[in-house]
C-alpha cells in the first residue's frame, strides 16, 4: 500500500487522537517489546545460535518482569515464531498507545572476536558503522510483499535516504535517549561492555513510524562464540531480560512516577545525559536563552514567592521554529530554551503547581502526549519532587 501525503496527515492525526484518549482511559505505564526477525527471517545465525529464538526469549522474559510490576502494561508485536512486517510492528505499538517502544536484537559481525552492546535511538547519522546497523535491519523489509509501494522512496541499502524524519519524531528524541541511557547504565551493572561513546543514532525503519520514546538495542554479538553462548544460555537472557526491565522500570519511575502516592501521569524533568549521540549530542551546558525571546518567558527571576516556577516542556527539536507556529497547534506563549545543540519548546509560566498540571492536560489535550512538567527554583533547573519541598 502506498501512502499519500494526505493518508500520511490522517494517519498522524488518528494517532494523535488515540493518544489523548487512551492517556486519559488508562493509569498505566504501557509498553510495547518488539522480538527482532522471526519465521523465515531468521535474523543473525552463527554456530546454531538463532537471532529470532534469542530476541523472543529475552523479549518474553522481559515481558513477564514488567507484567508481573505494578502499573505495568505490556504488549508485544510477537509472542511466537512469526513475521511481522517492519512497519506493522510500529503500528502495533501506535495502536496500543504505548507509552515506550523497545525493539530487542542480536548483533553480528565478520570479525567473530567483536563483543559489547549497543543501544540506539532514531536518527540519521553519518556514523558509517551506525549506518551498517541499520543497513543489516533495514534489509528485513526486502521479504515483505510489495515492500517497494509499502516503503515507497525508500532503499533499504541506503538508510540515508530516510529524510522524511517529523517534528514528532524529534518530539521523543530526548525521552528515547534518557531511555536508552538507562538500559546501557544497566548493561554497565551487569558487567557488559559497551561499544562506541555510549548511545548511537541511526535510521532504523522499525523505530522510524513508532510515534513515541522507543529505543532498539543490540544485546551483544553471537558471532561472538563467548559473548553468543551467554547470549544463548536461559542464564545469560534472565540477567539480560533483569537489565532491560530495571531500565525501562527505572525509566518510568523517573519519568511517570510510582503510582504510590499520586497517580498524575506527569513527567519528571530529565537529568543531565552522560553518554552522548555520536556527533550529535556534545557534553550537557546549562541552558542558553534562545536570542529573540524574552528571557522572563524563559527563566524564572527570582522575587519573592515567585522563585519556583513551572512550565510544560512540549517537545525538543534539531530546528529553530518559530513559536507562532501552527507546530505549536494552537497553544500561545510559547518560549524556548537550548540544551546540547536542541531547541526545547515550553508552555506555560506558573508559580502554581495545580495550575501547572492544568497546564500539562492542556497540552496533551492538543496532541503532545510526550509532554512533562519542568520547574526552575531560583533561575536553577530542578526536579518537581525539589521544587514542591
Amino acid at each position: 500500500m502506498s501512502f499519500s501525503s494526505n493518508n500520511k496527515l490522517l494517519v498522524t492525526f488518528i494517532l494523535l487522537m488515540n493518544s489523548v484518549l487512551g492517556f486519559s482511559q488508562s493509569s498505566n505505564f504501557k509498553v510495547t517489546l518488539d522480538a527482532g526477525h522471526g519465521a523465515h527471517d531468521f535474523g543473525a545465525v552463527y554456530e546454531g545460535r538463532i537471532e529470532k529464538n534469542i530476541a523472543l526469549a529475552v523479549v518474553l522474559k522481559v515481558g513477564k518482569i514488567l507484567e508481573s510490576t505494578p502499573y505495568m502494561e505490556v504488549n508485544y508485536t510477537r509472542k511466537t515464531d512469526v513475521f511481522i512486517d517492519l512497519i506493522e510492528r510500529a503500528n502495533i505499538a501506535n495502536r496500543f498507545n504505548a507509552n515506550i517502544f523497545v525493539s530487542i536484537h542480536c548483533n553480528a559481525n565478520r570479525n567473530t572476536l567483536a563483543d559489547g552492546t549497543e543501544t540506539y535511538v532514531m536518527g540519521l547519522s553519518k556514523v558509517s558503522s551506525n549506518l551498517e546497523a541499520a543497513k543489516k535491519e533495514n534489509s528485513v523489509i526486502t521479504l515483505e510483499k510489495d515492500y517497494k509501494q509499502k516503503y515507497e522512496g525508500f532503499d533499504p541499502n541506503s538508510p540515508e535516504t530516510m529524510i522524511g524524519m517529523t517534528l514528532m519524531q524529534e518530539e521523543y528524541l530526548d525521552n528515547s535517549i534518557s531511555l536508552a541511557s538507562k538500559v546501557e547504565d544497566a548493561f554497565e551493572n551487569l558487567g557488559k561492555k559497551i561499544r562506541g561513546e555510549g548511545v548511537k543514532q541511526a535510521p532504523f525503519m522499525v523505530l522510524h513510524k513508532a510515534y513515541m520514546p522507543r529505543v532498539l538495542i543490540e544485546m551483544g554479538f553471537i558471532s561472538n562464540t563467548i559473548e553468543g553462548n551467554i547470549l544463548n544460555s536461559e542464564e545469560g537472557q534472565n540477567q539480560i531480560a533483569k537489565a532491560i526491565s530495571d531500565a525501562i522500570i527505572s525509566y518510568k519511575a523517573e519519568y511517570y512516577g510510582t503510582n504510590e502516592i499520586e497517580n498524575t501521569q506527569e513527567v519528571l524533568p530529565q537529568d543531565k545525559i552522560e553518554k552522548p549521540i555520536n556527533e550529535i549530542i556534545e557534553t550537557p551546558t546549562t541552558p542558553n536563552i534562545q536570542s529573540g525571546v524574552n528571557p522572563a518567558a524563559v527563566l524564572p527571576a527570582v522575587n519573592g514567592n515567585a522563585s519556583t516556577v513551572y512550565k510544560v516542556q512540549l517537545m525538543a527539536s534539531l530546528t529553530n521554529l518559530d513559536t507562532s507556529s501552527k507546530t505549536f497547534r494552537g497553544l500561545d506563549a510559547i518560549s524556548v530554551i537550548t540544551e546540547n545543540k536542541y531547541f526545547k519548546y515550553l508552555y506555560g509560566n506558573t508559580t502554581d503547581y495545580e495550575a501547572a498540571k492544568k497546564d500539562l492536560k492542556i497540552a496533551k489535550d492538543k496532541g503532545f502526549s510526550s509532554a512533562f512538567l519542568i520547574a526552575y527554583k531560583n533561575g536553577e533547573k530542578v526536579s518537581i519532587k525539589d521544587a514542591l519541598k
